[in-house]
């Protein structure tokens, strides 16, 4: 008998990055200043990509997403509009960090609401946001995050290095 063209595989697909030296250099840099426009919140830019086409979900060499960039750098307004047009709010860089932890650290109010009010986990990542509220006194944010007080109990860790 023969074997079925395509085996069963266990557990989720695996996913490789991409060589980018097999991309045109033209395509790389296209990426680079996207990635800088969402650090700079260069949002007509950055905005007229992406309704252009470009993912919104894009990643850069260490997994930090538009978003991502855009809400730590400090920028609402465009971090509010990614949001609009499908950010994924809960994507992890691959450090394993999350959009809301790396907001809370850096305590930009505004984006911890708008990323709660899109379904931000407050709970995924490390450290999760409500860790990081906690680590850096920030209990302000707490009640935003879904949290109160003694939701984290025990030894606080080192705070982390949150450098997407």
């Amino acid at each position: 008998m023969a074997e079925p063209a395509t085996k069963p595989h266990d557990g989720p697909p695996r996913t490789t990055k991409a060589d980018p030296s097999m991309l045109p250099t033209e395509t790389i840099d296209f990426a680079h200043r996207m990635f800088d426009a969402a650090r700079s919140g260069s949002s007509e830019l950055l905005l007229a990509a992406i309704d252009a086409g470009l993912p919104v979900n894009l990643t850069n060499d260490k997994g930090n997403t538009l978003l991502m960039l855009s809400a730590y750098a400090g920028h609402a307004d465009l971090s509010i509009e990614l949001l609009k047009r499908k950010a994924d709010p809960n994507r992890l860089n691959d450090l394993g960090q999350s959009i809301i932890g790396g907001v809370v650290f850096k305590g930009y109010i505004d984006i911890v609401k708008a990323l709660v009010e899109r379904g931000a986990d407050p709970r995924s990542g490390k450290p999760t946001a409500i860790e990081a509220a906690h680590m850096f006194g920030r209990s302000d944010l707490l009640e935003i995050l879904g949290a109160k007080e003694g939701d984290v109990s025990g030894d606080v860790p080192t705070p982390p290095s949150f450098v997407p």
